[in-house]
C-alpha cells in the first residue's frame, strides 16, 4: 500500500491529466489530449462551449468550440460508453468490437431496444448506412414509429429508424464519424470511419482492459476492493480512508513543473469525476448543480471551476459570468482567463 500527502497526490493528479501545461496546439494537440485521457466525456449543454470543448480548451491551445469534431473525426476517434457516454480513441475499438456491451450504462436499456425492431429492419438500416454513410438518422429511410423508452418521463425517440441506429451503434456495427453543419451525428460503417484499427481483434480480457484504462483515465480510481492485477497499485491519501488504484506510471518519481495559465474547467473533466478525492486533495468543495431544483442551488445553473497550478481557486457561473473567488486569486486574471474562452466558443 502506498501513501500520499495530499499535497503529492494533487500535483500527480494535475500533471496526469494534462493541466500543468498545454499537451499542444490545434489538431495535433486534441488528439495527444484524447490520447493522454483516454476518454473525454460527453454531455450536450453548451453554455461556453460543451464539456468535451471545456476539456480540450483547457489542454491545449489554438483551439476552438467545436474543433474536436473536425480535429478527432472520422479516424482518430469514436463514441462508446465508459464513464457515460464519451469520445474514445479509435484504438480502442479493436476492444469494444467484441464486448463494448459489457461497457454499456445501465440506464441505456440497450434490450429493451432490441426487443421493439425487428431484425430485419435493423439489418435493412445497416446496409443503407453501408451503402451512403456517413449520413445522418434523418437522412435515412423512414420505417414509422416505435414505442420510446421512457427515462422517468424524459422520452427517446418514437423514430423506429433511430432506434435501430442505436442499436446498432450500442453493437459497434456502426460508428458516430462525426457532426454535419446543424450537429448531427454521422454514423458510418467502421471499417470507413475508423481504417485498418476496425478490423482488429483483440484477445486480452475485456473487463480488465477496461479496469486499467479507467484508472489511467482517472488518474486515481476510488475501489473497495484489490484490483488482482500486477499492472495497477494501491493508494491511500493522509487523513482518509477511501483506497485508490493508480498505475507505475503515475506513481513514478516525477518533477511538476506549472505554466501561469488560468484554466476554466469543464463540469465534467476528470478531474472532478470524484468530488470526495477533490476534497480531499485540492480542499475544495464542487458540485455540478445543473440537475438541481433552482431552489437548492448554492452558486448557480452551470457553475465551473477555476484551476491554477495546481490549486482549484474558485469557480465562475458560466450562464452570468459571476466569479466566486478563494484565497488570494487574482480577479482580474481569472476574468481575462474566461474571456478568452468565450471567445473560443464564439
Amino acid at each position: 500500500m502506498i501513501t500520499l500527502k495530499p499535497a503529492e497526490a494533487r500535483k500527480r493528479m494535475i500533471a496526469h491529466l494534462g493541466l500543468n501545461k498545454p499537451l499542444g496546439r490545434g489538431a495535433a494537440g486534441t488528439r495527444k489530449v484524447l490520447e493522454r485521457l483516454r476518454c473525454i466525456q460527453l454531455d450536450p449543454l453548451d453554455v461556453i462551449g460543451t464539456n468535451s470543448d471545456l476539456v480540450v480548451m483547457a489542454r491545449t491551445s489554438g483551439v476552438k468550440r467545436g474543433d474536436l469534431w473536425r480535429h478527432l473525426f472520422p479516424r482518430h476517434a469514436f463514441e462508446h460508453f465508459f464513464k457515460e457516454r464519451c469520445i474514445l480513441p479509435a484504438g480502442s475499438f479493436l476492444h469494444y468490437r467484441e464486448h463494448g456491451h459489457q461497457a454499456e450504462t445501465p440506464w441505456w436499456r440497450h434490450r429493451e431496444r432490441e426487443q421493439r425492431v425487428p431484425r430485419k429492419l435493423v439489418d435493412a438500416v445497416l446496409s443503407e448506412i453501408r451503402e451512403h454513410g456517413p449520413v445522418s438518422a434523418r437522412d435515412l429511410t423512414d420505417h414509422g414509429t416505435v414505442v420510446p423508452i421512457d427515462w422517468s418521463g424524459w422520452m427517446g425517440t418514437k423514430k423506429t429508424t433511430s432506434m435501430a441506429v442505436e442499436i446498432l451503434w450500442t453493437r459497434c456495427e456502426i460508428v458516430i464519424a462525426g457532426r454535419n453543419e446543424s450537429g448531427a451525428k454521422l454514423y458510418d460503417i467502421p471499417e470507413r470511419a475508423l481504417g485498418a484499427i476496425a478490423s482488429v481483434q483483440s484477445h486480452e480480457d475485456f473487463e480488465r482492459w477496461l479496469l486499467r484504462e479507467r484508472v489511467r483515465a482517472s488518474g486515481l480510481l476510488a475501489r473497495a476492493k484489490p484490483a488482482n492485477d500486477p499492472e495497477l497499485l494501491e493508494v491511500t491519501i493522509e487523513g482518509s480512508s477511501r483506497r485508490y488504484l493508480a498505475t507505475p506510471e503515475f506513481l513514478a518519481p516525477r518533477t511538476v513543473r506549472y505554466d501561469d495559465r488560468i484554466r476554466i474547467l469543464g463540469p465534467l473533466d476528470p478531474l472532478l469525476w470524484d468530488r470526495s478525492l477533490v476534497r480531499i486533495a485540492f480542499d475544495f468543495d464542487y458540485v455540478w448543480e445543473v440537475y438541481k431544483p433552482a431552489s437548492q442551488r448554492k452558486w448557480g445553473w452551470y457553475v465551473v471551476p477555476v484551476l491554477f497550478r495546481d490549486r482549484l481557486i474558485g469557480r465562475i457561473d458560466a450562464q452570468t459570468h459571476k466569479i466566486w473567488l478563494e484565497g488570494t486569486a487574482d480577479r482580474k486574471l481569472v476574468r481575462r482567463a474566461f474571456d478568452e474562452v468565450l471567445s473560443a466558443g464564439s
